[in-house]
């Protein structure tokens, strides 16, 4: 809903506090904290929204811009928003109504709120629209996956719609380009064949297909030498579609181009995720969580008002589904199946409206 600040209490509010870092990294204190939905402060008399939104950062004064920053990338000196309440009458507004998917009352931001079940009807057909939709507007859709995908054989799928323009930018895991690289070179993933059964010395596939890549020096290397034909990196790189590729503890290699570092990982999706006006997650608790927390409610990226940003959630429980939602993510739809069905199902519905 748009808010109409020629009128009270908006018109009269004051302007918005700025305090001091007392210390690099460390916040004054009565700091205001950001969430994921629509906020606006007062500045010179004037309602601005703040750029780059997302939820657990600051507001930062840098001459006429606010921008919406992380806590750990602050100097001692520079000027914070501060203040509690979120109603304007400190020169602060949040509007949560129509951005909380249903959870919670009309005006409140909240974790812990909305239940998702596996009995709950997939409705296709709307989710294949929107998609479809989003495509021919040019919108900025975001995949976020994890490696059963690739498991599952819906890796032909994936690819299908990396081709077909419905896929801006991809985030996942070290695991998904190793899977699917070891894929396109052995046929295997993990050491199994698409049909599920181990092959001789299999437990050490994926590391030979890590090692080739590291000889050819790079990902996009090995591609151009031949080494990978096929797959969803393939495809993602011969299509020249972004991707940002984490990587965790316990991760075998890893792959060149993979950020070790969690906070390194961070900065490189946010620069996707600021741009969404769609997000995908299939299959990755971890994954969907993080960069659940680093997408806004809501886009703007097409101007005029706030509309909210289509989330999708896929997995096999309610678990991830419910865990994404009380993190904050409550525009989330959530879809309980296994990634494979989605992308199959998800993929005929989408031929569909494209003959329409």
């Amino acid at each position: 809903m748009k808010l109409d600040f020629s009128r009270p209490p908006f018109v009269a509010a004051p302007n918005a506090a700025f305090e001091p870092l007392p210390a690099d990294g460390v916040l004054p204190e009565g700091f205001f904290s950001t969430s994921n939905l629509p906020t606006y402060i007062r500045v010179d008399g004037e309602w601005v929204a703040p750029t780059r939104p997302r939820m657990d950062c600051v507001l930062v004064r840098r001459g006429k811009v606010i921008e919406t920053i992380e806590p750990r990338r602050l100097k001692q000196g520079e000027l914070i928003a501060v203040g509690f309440a979120e109603d304007g009458s400190e020169g602060i507004v949040v509007s949560s109504e129509g951005f909380l998917g249903g959870a919670g009352s009309a005006n409140e931001f909240r974790f812990m709120s909305t239940e998702v079940s596996r009995e709950r009807p997939v409705n296709y057909e709307e989710l294949a629209g929107r998609l479809e939709e989003e495509r021919r507007k040019g919108g900025y859709l975001v995949w976020v996956v994890g490696p059963a995908l690739v498991h599952s054989r819906a890796r032909g799928d994936f690819e299908w719609f990396i081709r077909q323009g419905y896929v801006q930018a991809v985030l996942a895991g070290n695991a998904v380009a190793v899977h699917d690289i070891e894929a396109a070179i052995f046929g295997t993933t993990l050491g199994m064949t698409n049909t599920g059964h181990p092959t001789e010395g299999g437990h050490g596939t994926h590391m030979r297909a890590i090692n080739q890549v590291r000889a050819a020096g790079s990902i996009e290397g090995a591609i151009a030498s031949g080494l990978i034909k096929s797959g969803i990196i393939h495809t993602l790189v011969t299509e020249k579609v972004p991707f940002v590729l984490a990587g965790s503890i316990r991760d075998d290699g890893p792959l060149p181009g993979v950020y070790s570092g969690s906070l390194e990982a961070q900065d490189a999706m946010r620069e996707y995720t600021v741009k969404a006006t769609g997000a995908i997650f299939i299959a990755t608790a971890l994954h969907a969580i993080a960069v659940g927390n680093m997408l806004p409610a809501f886009h703007t990226h097409r101007g005029g008002d706030p509309e909210p940003l289509m989330t999708i959630c896929v997995d096999q429980t309610e678990f991830v589904v419910n865990k994404l939602k009380d993190r904050g993510t409550h525009q989330a739809y959530g879809v309980v199946t296994n990634a494979q069905d989605f992308m199959h199902v998800l993929r005929s519905y989408c031929e569909r409206c494209r003959q329409a």
